[in-house]
């Protein structure tokens, strides 16, 4: 699950200050998840219906060290491609997030322009990039929280700057062409901040009921 190129008027919210921080702080709590996993969980269903919680770890992985690679401003798109994550998976989980923080920590990333292959062949400004990546992990610290039966902790200011994001998703037909980076926006009414953004982005907050 990734933002598009549909999205190229999103503005970041809060001030491009607290992004990297803010993206920062999702991924993180997607590595203190991700350490409280066994070998036995790897084959457990996840809200993304196609993958396993090791299917949702892999592309986790290739997408951190794909946007690491653009804040780099590295154009070979060989790191978009699938690759195992061998025989220590949650290490290599860690190491690629740890490779997008640090890439994203540099001095004026939120000023590169990023080419993220995976979406299009025409740059985006680095807070766009980010405010993407941003998303990504607030929704995949649900979706792997969810795969282990826990809570993610998720700062407030977090979910907030991803559902003012979110909000630029477009909806109808447009979930439904295939390869589509998101499901049809779920039902849903009430609960929290975060179970608004999962519901808009295709994942019922009741999941796996």
């Amino acid at each position: 699950m990734s933002i598009n190129q549909e999205n190229s008027t999103t503005r970041s919210p809060g001030g491009s200050a607290d992004l990297v921080a803010l993206d920062a702080h999702a991924v993180g709590v997607s590595i203190d998840l991700v350490a409280r996993a066994t070998p036995a969980d790897l084959t457990r269903p996840t809200p993304c219906a196609e993958w396993t919680l090791e299917g949702l770890l892999t592309h986790m992985a290739v997408q951190h060290n794909g946007f690491a690679a653009a804040a780099r401003g590295e154009t070979d798109p060989g790191v978009w491609e699938v690759s195992s994550l061998g025989d220590d998976p949650f290490g290599a989980y860690r190491d690629s997030a740890e490779r997008v923080l640090d890439a994203f920590a540099a001095e004026g990333v939120l000023d590169r322009m990023f080419l993220l292959h995976e979406f299009r062949e025409e740059p985006f400004p680095g807070h766009q990039a980010i405010s993407f990546h941003l998303v990504d992990y607030v929704v995949h610290s649900w979706d792997v929280a969810k795969a282990l039966g826990l809570t993610p902790n998720l700062a407030a200011a977090a979910v907030e700057a991803a559902y003012e994001i979110a909000q630029m998703v477009p909806t109808g037909e447009a979930r439904l062409v295939p390869g589509a980076a998101f499901g049809p926006e779920v039902a849903f009414s009430g609960g929290s901040r975060l179970d608004q953004v999962v519901a808009h982005l295709g994942r019922s907050p009741n999941w796996p009921a």
